[in-house]
C-alpha cells in the first residue's frame, strides 16, 4: 500500500522500495539494500543517487564503508510542496513553449487520426461527428459534391439538417460540384462552382473544416472516413480555392 502510493506521488517503483527499506533500518549498504529489495546492485547506484536529489536519502561514512540512510517520513512533505513548485514552473514555461512544440510537429509532418464509418447510416454518423466538432461558429467550409449522388443516398430530411447545422454556425460555404441538370440555386452567401460531370466527374462527397475532413463514397458500397489532419485539410482547401478562384 505505501509502495504504491510513493509511486503515485512520484517516486519510482524501485525508488519506493528502497526508501521503504530504508526506513526500517538505521542505515544500510549498498550491498544489503540490493539483497532486501531484490533489485541488482548496479541499478541500486543510480536509483539512491534519484532519491538523493529528492531529498529523502543521504549517505553516512561506517570508516571506510559507505552507508545510506533514509529521511524521515515528514520530508516527503517537503518533497510533495516542492513537487507543486516544480509543477507550478513547468506549467508556465508549457505555455511559452508549446507554440515552439507545435512547430516542430508542422515541420516534420503529423500523423492523421481517422475514423472508418461503413453504409448510409455510417455515413451520417461521420457527418453529425463532423459538424460537431466544436461550438464555434462562423468558419470556413470547403466542399466537393455531387449533387446527384447525395439525392439519392440521403433523404430531404436528412439533408435538411445539415443544411441548418451550417447555417445556425454560420459556416461560409465554397463548393465544387457536379450535377446533370445544370446549375444548382444554393444558399446566400456561397461560392459555388459547378464542373462538367462528364469530364470531370466526382463520385465521392468531400467536406473540410479547420483540420477537419469526411470523405464518403457515394455509389453501391458506402464508406465515410473522418480524418483529423490539418496536411489534408489545408491540400483540399488549397485545391478547391485554387479551382473557385480560376472559375470565378
Amino acid at each position: 500500500m505505501f509502495e504504491k502510493f510513493l509511486e503515485e506521488i512520484g517516486l519510482s517503483e524501485k525508488e519506493a522500495k528502497i526508501y521503504l527499506a530504508l526506513l526500517q533500518v538505521d542505515s544500510d549498504s549498498i550491498h544489503d539494500i540490493a539483497t532486501k529489495t531484490k533489485i541488482n546492485r548496479t541499478t541500486v547506484y543510480p536509483v539512491l543517487e534519484s532519491l538523493g536529489k529528492k531529498g529523502l536519502v543521504s549517505e553516512t561514512q561506517d570508516g571506510k564503508k559507505t552507508l545510506y540512510q533514509a529521511a524521515a517520513p515528514e520530508r516527503l512533505e517537503t518533497y510533495m510542496e516542492r513537487q507543486k513548485v516544480v509543477l507550478q514552473e513547468q506549467s508556465a514555461r508549457l505555455k511559452d513553449i508549446l507554440p515552439q512544440i507545435k512547430s516542430i510537429q508542422r515541420d516534420q509532418g503529423e500523423r492523421p487520426i481517422i475514423k472508418a464509418f461503413q453504409g448510409r447510416d455510417g455515413a451520417i454518423s461521420a457527418y453529425t461527428e463532423f459538424y460537431n466538432f466544436s461550438n464555434s461558429i462562423e468558419k470556413d467550409g470547403h466542399y466537393i459534391i455531387n449533387s446527384d449522388l447525395l439525392a439519392q443516398v440521403f433523404t430531404d430530411e436528412e439533408m435538411k439538417i445539415f443544411r441548418e447545422i451550417r447555417k445556425n454556425k454560420k459556416i461560409k460555404t465554397t463548393i465544387i460540384y457536379n450535377r446533370k441538370e445544370g446549375i444548382k440555386e444554393f444558399e446566400k452567401n456561397k461560392i459555388a462552382v459547378r464542373i462538367d460531370e462528364k469530364q470531370y466527374p466526382v463520385t465521392c462527397d468531400i467536406a473540410i473544416i479547420d483540420d477537419n475532413v469526411v470523405i464518403s463514397t457515394l455509389g453501391k458500397n458506402i464508406s465515410s472516413f473522418l480524418i483529423k489532419s490539418k496536411d489534408i485539410a489545408d491540400t483540399f482547401t488549397s485545391l478547391i480555392t485554387y479551382i473557385t478562384d480560376k472559375k470565378s
